[in-house]
């Protein structure tokens, strides 16, 4: 048995004072008010990112193998995250494929922090693709499809553009117990409203790429605000949306409809100033990333500096901010019976936050890695 006596804890709810945290064989076993001296620290449930392209120099699109997962795990572990959604951007089949192979490896293994996987596209809208590569944009096929319908996968989720991917597809990707999230999208409200008819339930980093709320043609965004029952995940980094535009989806999305991710590339935790991305290059400015012709290419942000962000810029209460990056995710991706709170029976995945919360440890299955 192990035990952590800190000053705070969030259980995912609420926040108690001097509280003995203890676990075994990788949960919680009990919380209980502690005895004796406790560590000025706060306890919160480990962060979980369902959008991770790459960290600690490992890119998975280019690196699709178990040591690149390990890299980024490690990576976003030193920023509190315990659980992430390894991301794949528009690629080819055979890369989608590798990534899937490798990803399957880990389930298997139970490697540490490997929740599945996310294909963001490439299924997407060509005129709103970002930095995503236009020769790969495809329509959705049987090559496709067979990787999506793999069951060994752990969480799969898939991002679409719902002008490029019809209802009846996006109910053929439901039934194989595919999340899917709409994004990347030049779509109108109506085909936008009958992709969540169909079982789409998320829409990918809200207001960036995507049709924006005008007062004739509501738009993508529109939809998205207007939804009570979908998922958005916010990137907030400082650079893809501005604090007002925040703001509305707060006032707008019911709460706990809102998720932290980082969108973020393989520069996370580390000094690397520049990297190759298929024809071209990103470069790194600060805690800015953009292609060569200048458009945003991910970020390097981490979920700790996103919930900073969150209290810092939005006003929002710590707690709320630390949901935003651990219980809402854990609730969109239906893991929220053993993740997102610290409960007894809950899987040990905490981070160590000290008062001006930063990351001072982070245990993933009750094991530190940070």
């Amino acid at each position: 048995m192990q035990q952590l006596a800190v000053a705070r804890l969030f259980d995912g709810e609420k926040w108690l004072d001097n509280q003995c945290l203890s676990w075994q064989n990788g949960r919680i076993v009990r919380i209980e008010p502690a005895e004796g001296d406790v560590l000025s620290l706060t306890l919160a449930p480990g962060f979980i990112d369902v959008q991770v392209n790459g960290g600690g120099g490992a890119l998975f699109n280019t690196d699709t193998s178990l040591d690149a997962l390990r890299t980024m795990v490690k990576a976003h572990s030193q920023f509190g995250s315990t659980l992430l959604l390894p991301t794949v951007i528009t690629d080819s089949v055979e890369t989608m494929q590798a990534a899937a192979d490798v990803i399957a490896q880990a389930i298997a293994a139970g490697e540490p922090g490997v929740a599945g996987v996310h294909f963001e596209g490439p299924h997407l809208s060509v005129p709103k693709r970002g930095v995503h590569p236009t020769a790969h944009i495809r329509a959705l096929s049987d090559a496709e499809m067979a990787i999506y319908r793999r069951t060994d996968l752990g969480i799969k989720l898939v991002t679409v553009a719902p002008e490029n991917v019809s209802p009846e597809q996006i109910r053929q990707l439901v039934a194989a117990n595919v999340i899917v999230c709409l994004g990347h999208s030049n779509a109108d409200a109506a085909t936008t409203q009958a992709a969540l008819d169909a079982g789409a339930t998320g829409f990918t980093h809200l207001y960036n790429a995507m049709s924006p709320l005008t007062s004739r043609e509501p738009g993508v965004v529109g939809v998205a605000l207007a939804d009570p029952h979908s998922w958005c995940g916010l990137i907030l980094d400082g650079h893809h949306i501005h604090p007002l535009a925040v703001k509305v989806a707060l006032a707008a999305k019911p709460k706990g409809k809102l998720l932290l991710v980082t969108d973020a590339m393989s520069p996370v935790g580390t000094s690397q100033s520049e990297f190759d991305f298929f024809e071209g290059k990103v470069i790194r400015q600060g805690n800015k990333l953009t292609n060569l012709e200048g458009s945003l290419a991910g970020s390097v942000l981490d979920m700790a500096d996103a919930v900073r962000y969150a209290v810092r810029e939005l006003g929002l209460e710590q707690g709320e901010a630390l949901r935003m990056a651990s219980l809402y995710p854990a609730e969109f991706l239906g893991i929220a019976t053993e993740r997102g709170r610290l409960q007894p029976g809950y899987l040990a995945d905490f981070v160590v936050l000290d008062t001006q919360g930063q990351v001072q440890a982070c245990y993933l299955a009750g094991e530190q890695h940070s």
